[in-house]
């Protein structure tokens, strides 16, 4: 969440009256955030659709592959998140100025071209993001009517249904949600898709051990996963596999939006300690739920597994507690598109306050009264360029309505820059760190080595979006 967007319309000039008690050291309004609600705002971001692949993802590498990768994901994040939460003041990580976004970070510590690279990287991994949570709420709200169907006809009824009045439907709710100028004040908002995000977990889960426990048809899982000439051929297996790979990158994205998190928290205790204690918390609740739900999605579909447990119809019945894990979904993801597309917003406001400096349209605030909802300040071209920006992502959406492909094209796209390169390379600089000395030996291996499986995996799912591209039609429902 991008607080210098959040706070802009509440910012006052410090006087002597007041004594600075209502104001930080930067003159803006005093934070109040604690580790709770970041580790609260960090689940929000991280667990989102990422989760309901991971059976799928698992299935392609196996039993000893798959939670190996999903463990090595987790302390990648988690040790990369810790060096950039040491950057949010520079030079010194509790002295230092505070930098209010990602983009401030890399500025005040790299500069230069760094800093354009940072901002191309972070800006289409965030509108893809945006994009991807828009195919997955409208997914889930299918995976409602088309529960209700099967139930209702059969499991052997078709139940096509298009996913394009759901993504309409979603993105009129974005609108309304994007007009709100101080969005940090609905803290209840991201503790609310906490709970869904736990709760569609939580019933995927135990399902699966329902479905495990409960016997019936015998599926089959291996050391290795899906097995060549038995459900795939040779080459399926291995761009599947990278695909997978990407999936789970996907699945722990977060470090983009982390300096925005904790550019909420109050100054005392010095901020990189709390966000440190925050991630930990939040890597480690994600990381739970990741095995558990993959590994036991794996146990109950075998190799079958299905690109998304929930939606991809591996489980019917309970028709109304697929219905409401479903729900919760389309809930969750209401609120981190928000969370996600906030940092969008600033960039491009930030930047026309700049450039037409004079401008009632793109500076003036606008008191407006709704009933029963109090007084609003509403900006014009806040109000055009956010509408837009929401009906973009849905148009694109709608013509690349692919669950997997995209999911697994962006955490590629998005892991090597955002959550391992820079932050790695801020702290090597921030700290003066002596070159070829042990520490920036292995930090250059580990950075290294993250972008060769980054390149892998993108290529993976570039390969499944050409298969898929080659028999859809936009616009029209599919099975």
């Amino acid at each position: 969440m991008n607080s210098d967007q959040f706070q802009k319309n509440s910012m006052f000039v410090e006087t002597p009256e007041d004594g600075g008690k209502n104001f930080d050291d930067d003159g803006r309004v005093r934070r109040t955030g604690t580790w709770i609600t970041a580790s609260a705002h960090i689940i929000t971001a991280v667990i989102g659709s990422g989760v309901l692949s991971l059976a799928w993802a698992i299935a392609q590498m196996g039993w000893v592959a798959g939670p190996a990768v999903l463990f090595a994901f987790s302390f990648i994040t988690y040790f990369t998140s810790t060096l950039l939460a040491d950057c949010y003041r520079s030079p010194d990580p509790v002295h230092g100025k505070r930098n209010y976004t990602y983009s401030d970070v890399v500025r005040s510590v790299l500069g230069g071209r760094k800093f354009q690279l940072c901002g191309l990287a972070q800006y289409i991994n965030l509108v893809g993001v945006t994009i991807g949570y828009t195919i997955t709420a409208s997914i889930s709200m299918v995976a409602v009517k088309r529960s209700n169907c099967f139930h209702k006809h059969g499991h052997h009824v078709k139940c096509y249904t298009s996913n394009n009045p759901f993504m309409i439907l979603f993105a009129c709710i974005q609108i309304v949600l994007s007009q709100i100028p101080n969005f940090h004040k609905l803290w209840w908002l991201s503790i609310v898709a906490a709970v869904m995000s736990f709760a569609y977990s939580s019933i995927g889960l135990g399902l699966s051990v329902a479905k495990v426990a409960g016997g019936g048809e015998p599926v089959r899982t291996t050391l290795t996963g899906v097995q060549v000439g038995v459900d795939v051929t040779g080459s399926e297996k291995v761009w599947r596999t990278f695909q997978a790979i990407g999936d789970i990158a996907f699945a722990y994205a977060y470090s983009n939006v982390l300096i925005e998190i904790q550019d909420t928290l109050k100054s005392s205790p010095p901020e990189n300690k709390v966000m440190k204690r925050a991630s930990l918390i939040g890597i480690l609740t994600t990381t739970l739920f990741y095995v558990l739900c993959g590994c036991l999605g794996y146990a109950a579909f075998g190799n079958d597994a299905p690109g998304n447990f929930l939606t991809g119809f591996g489980f019917y019945e309970p028709f109304w507690l697929i219905d409401f894990a479903n729900i919760c979904i389309a809930v969750h993801l209401v609120g981190a598109y928000q969370v996600f597309c906030q940092p969008i917003f600033g960039f491009v406001e930030n930047w026309g306050r700049e450039r037409w400096p004079n401008s009632q349209f793109v500076n003036g605030e606008h008191a407006l009264n709704f009933p029963l909802c109090g007084t609003f300040p509403v900006n014009f071209f806040r109000v055009v360029w956010r509408t837009t920006y929401v009906i973009i992502t849905a148009l694109i959406a709608m013509m690349f309505p692919f669950f997997n492909d995209f999911l697994g094209l962006i955490g590629s796209l998005s892991f090597w820059p955002l959550t391992v390169y820079f932050p790695i390379e801020m702290y090597i600089k921030q700290s003066k760190m002596q070159r070829f000395s042990f520490t920036w030996t292995w930090l250059k291996i580990l950075s290294w080595a993250c972008l060769i499986v980054s390149i892998i995996s993108a290529a993976g799912s570039i390969q499944g979006l050409a298969q898929d591209l080659k028999k859809y039609q936009p616009f029209k429902a599919q099975q």
